[in-house]
């Protein structure tokens, strides 16, 4: 058998892995007194900025998958930080709305989680955490189409970043649109 010369440490995919794992222990670490994993917080700040959304809707918002989604939405809903509602015009869909709870929990998570933010940002020079934000934007703007759940809300690009030509883009075969991938569920 050949030896491959490929290091991890050079890959970048090694690194925002690595980089995950560090930002969802830190997030777990400054909130755990709410007991709300990066996931749920998401979902239910999306919620709070669009009250009375669907499903689909905010499994895309936040790209996530629908099934997975819907995991997270039935734990949110046991502890009453959330409810779904019959939506008038379509049965199928359920709309989704914050409880009373569910609002005041993300008014009391907002500075520990602010906190860890800073936390994943801290081994960076002040003056350049603007520029490192800038470039993730870039990376997941630019290949937000080849995830398995891809946001229908990216960010734009942010005044600092360069404009990229667009480029024709395929996923790789093998994934298959909306299936949930094992790491997004475990995280849930």
């Amino acid at each position: 058998m050949s030896r491959s010369n490929v290091e991890l440490e050079n890959l970048p995919g090694f690194h925002i892995r690595r980089l995950q794992q560090i930002a969802v222990a830190v997030f777990l670490e400054e909130t755990q007194a709410f007991g709300v994993t990066p996931v749920q917080y998401a979902a239910m700040a999306a919620i709070q900025r669009q009250p009375g959304v669907d499903q689909r809707t905010l499994a895309r918002s936040i790209g996530f998958d629908a099934a997975t989604i819907g995991s997270v939405i039935d734990r949110l809903e046991v502890r009453g930080l959330m409810q779904r509602q019959a939506n008038p015009d379509d049965r199928r869909a359920r709309l989704l709305t914050l409880t009373p709870d569910g609002t005041r929990l993300l008014r009391k998570i907002e500075p520990s989680m602010l906190r860890a933010q800073e936390r994943m940002l801290e081994p960076l020079p002040a003056g350049q955490r603007g520029l490192f934000m800038a470039m993730l934007r870039q990376l997941v703007e630019g290949n937000n189409d080849l995830s398995r759940a891809p946001s229908a809300t990216v960010a734009p690009p942010a005044a600092t970043t360069r404009e990229v030509a667009p480029t024709t883009r395929k996923k790789p075969s093998g994934t298959a649109p909306g299936k949930p991938a094992r790491a997004a569920a475990r995280a849930a």
